[in-house]
């Protein structure tokens, strides 16, 4: 059978061919919609109207936002985007027609819009995805000639493009979209809800396969994460939903961490544990189906929490006299079941249910659904304030580069400065190896359409119904095929279609090809210089050490919730606050990196198996925060100092694998002692006097060393990992 690359197909039929390609319908309609909206705007106003400045921030309206930006959501939720565009490229266009009037100033301005458009992207997809027409719009008034007196056309123009836009968004067909992400994490909830519930028919006797719930559970993780997702859809905005969403995904991944541990360790019958392992794969359904249907139904979450109950009352029961294997099992049992009520509720909360009374405390993991939306949106933004965020690094190198593109433009004087920062803007990458890559396409695609733009010049002249048949053919057949074909393509279509636009505007000149290419040229080395000053290694210069900072930070979390359990002490809100923050960094880091096309040097650590133990320190230490924070009743002293003595060990495991990860070797051996529940010091304490110690004392004991025995498979299982070379 041909393949879709086949050379006679892509002839015989170039548009089932494009249609067949990976991103073809969705490019396809993006370049009939700049077509309609953009073109059809600038006719009407060139050659309708008579206002050839009018029509040409038509187009600059229009294009941008059907080319060149992400915008995420339904047709209904796209519509109100595009509305909410509008006032604020109105105001960014009167800022550059006002800013124009000096090179310094309207640098100074280039500088200020593009460092704030850059770094609100740290809210999301949303306003990241627009951060590039916001540029664009500063960018085409802020060059020569200074003419405040055109503002009014300007504008008026500029809202005929982007209101044009927003009705062929609706009245074009509706494309392809990404698959939601709540769909994705519904897909996951699901293969996880089976898995328990086979996890819990192997507790209850029964002897069953796992592997293929195990396989269906990896694979369902895998395409949930970040780097797996169409960027519209990735949850990473500052509203309550994506953060739901988010911490949903973080607790599922350790709730399959528990069940893998249970598995590992079901020999005897155990019914009260399978009995709540079944109503725990109930609650993980209905888990799925609110992320399905949006509907955020409690019934099953508030079973759980009930059978949650009953088990600790079980537990409580038989405390005295059971094994140290006996309390672990159901220490990991229970922990299951109490992130699975995180998972409930983590789904409940993104569709718009309010914050159940349980986790209604301070410190409590939710405690952003108590916050209002301009406050989630400062720790957002706050958290970001770092040299060491690469979202911060990335708005300040563009700001740079672009604000240092103006200055050159007006130091030279040079004719059509816009396309110089223009090709500045289109080709700086997050690296300089990656920015160099780019170089060489665009100059060949421009060298290309510059060729092909000057026989077309030499050969009609000055023949406006030419050029006015001609544009929708090469924007259409330029950006529809030209992203599937390669960059270079894209850069030749843009510089023919730039040249038989400004045709229309002024009389075409040989002279216009030849500085569309020059302006290249000039704007790639000028942002090839800013990539290369400026954090030239891109993620991969700070992934390891916000890596290294996260996991190091996550060994202090371990120690101080340990303490904080052990001795009672009031710090216990706070303790995992700093391990939280590099966690943000550390995410936003990999998720640049899995973007970046340069080659890494050396082996990498596999960088989702080095956090896993930074999950379970933050996800894990805050459940038994929120369940044990009240109880007073002090452990008794040898088991005290052995959860100290095990929480210690259990941090340095994790800073070595850190130090690691920092210096780029393989993590130092090390005998990782006795972590088995039978050999277990603070359990073995605490079970030879039982008698003695409070039931609370002796379930906490059990609970906390669960948790810390958890993160040191985790640890262990990055340590075999790296030490192994898995990346």
């Amino acid at each position: 059978m041909a393949s879709s690359l086949d050379p006679a197909m892509t002839i015989g039929n170039p548009l089932k061919w494009l249609l067949r390609q990976p991103d073809g319908p969705q490019q396809l309609r993006r370049a009939l919609w700049a077509a309609l909206a953009g073109l059809g705007a600038f006719y009407a106003l060139r050659y309708g109207f008579e206002q050839p400045d009018m029509a040409l921030y038509a187009l600059f309206g229009a294009v941008p936002l059907t080319l060149f930006s992400q915008i995420p959501g339904t047709a209904r939720q796209r519509t109100r985007t595009l509305l909410a565009v509008l006032p604020v490229g109105l105001v960014l266009v009167t800022a550059g027609t006002l800013l124009a009037a000096h090179s310094w100033s309207a640098a100074c301005g280039m500088f200020v819009v593009t460092f704030v458009t850059s770094y609100l992207g740290v809210g999301g997809p949303g306003l990241g995805g627009l951060a590039t027409s916001f540029q664009l719009y500063y960018l085409l008034p802020c060059f020569p000639p200074y003419a405040p007196e055109t503002l009014g056309h300007r504008l008026t123009g500029l809202a005929a493009g982007i209101l044009l836009s927003a009705l062929v968004d609706r009245l074009l067909w509706a494309g392809p979209r990404p698959a939601p992400y709540r769909l994705l994490l519904a897909d996951a909830v699901e293969a996880m809800a089976d898995y328990c519930a086979t996890v819990g028919r192997l507790t209850a006797g029964d002897a069953t396969d796992m592997s293929h719930d195990q396989g269906q559970v990896a694979r369902t993780l895998l395409a949930t994460r970040m780097s797996q997702v169409a960027p519209p859809e990735r949850p990473t905005a500052a509203s309550l939903r994506d953060r739901a969403l988010y911490d949903t995904r973080a607790t599922l991944r350790h709730v399959g961490n528990q069940l893998d541990r249970l598995a590992a360790r079901a020999h005897n019958p155990d019914p009260p544990t399978a009995r709540l392992l079944e109503q725990t794969a109930t609650a993980l359904r209905q888990a799925a189906h609110t992320l399905r249907t949006e509907d955020p139904a409690p019934a099953a979450a508030d079973a759980l929490a009930e059978a949650v109950d009953v088990f600790a009352a079980e537990r409580t029961r038989i405390v005295v006299g059971a094994s140290a294997r006996q309390l672990r099992q159901h220490a990991i049992a229970i922990g299951t079941a109490e992130a699975t009520l995180l998972v409930t509720e983590g789904a409940r909360i993104a569709f718009g249910a309010p914050l159940g009374a349980r986790w209604r405390h301070p410190g409590g993991p939710f405690r952003y659904a108590t916050l209002s939306a301009p406050t989630r949106w400062w720790l957002r933004l706050r958290v970001h304030l770092t040299p060491r965020s690469v979202l911060l690094q990335n708005a300040l190198r563009s700001a740079v580069a672009l604000a240092g593109a103006r200055l050159v433009v007006g130091a030279l004087d040079l004719p059509h400065g816009f396309w110089v920062l223009l090709a500045t803007l289109s080709l700086l990458r997050t690296s300089a190896s990656d920015t160099r890559g780019a170089l060489l396409p665009a100059f060949l695609g421009t060298a290309l359409g510059a060729a092909v733009a000057a026989v077309l010049v030499i050969a009609v002249g000055d023949v406006p119904a030419f050029y006015i048949a001609v544009a929708p053919v090469v924007l259409v057949l330029g950006f529809g095929v030209g992203p599937v074909l390669g960059p270079a393509w894209v850069q030749g279509a843009l510089t023919i279609t730039l040249v038989v636009v400004f045709a229309q505007i002024e009389p075409p000149e040989l002279q216009i090809p030849t500085w569309r290419f020059l302006d290249v040229v000039i704007g790639g080395s000028l942002g090839a210089a800013a990539s290369l000053l400026a954090w030239p290694r891109g993620a991969q210069g700070e992934l390891r050490c916000s890596v290294a900072d996260f996991m190091e930070l996550g060994a202090q979390g371990v120690t101080a919730v340990t303490g904080r359990l052990s001795h009672h002490r009031a710090d216990g809100t706070t303790v995992l606050g700093p391990a939280r923050r590099a966690m943000q960094l550390a995410q936003a880091a990999y998720a640049q990196h899995r973007t970046e096309r340069a080659s890494p040097q050396g082996t990498e650590p596999p960088w989702e198996l080095a956090m896993a133990p930074g999950y379970s320190a933050i996800g894990g230490g805050e459940l038994l925060l929120s369940g044990h924070s009240r109880d007073t009743t002090p452990l008794p002293p040898e088991a005290a100092r052995q959860l100290a003595a095990l929480a210690e060990r259990v941090a340095d495991g994790y800073r070595r694998s850190a130090e690691a990860v920092r210096r780029g070797g393989a993590v130092a051996p090390e005998d990782p002692g006795p972590y088995r529940a039978d050999e277990s010091g603070p359990l073995s304490a605490v079970t030879r006097n039982s008698t003695d110690a409070p039931a609370s004392a002796v379930l906490l004991v059990a609970d906390l060393e669960s948790w810390l025995t958890g993160i040191r498979y985790d640890t262990a299982e990055f340590d075999r990992a790296y030490s192994g070379g898995r990346t």
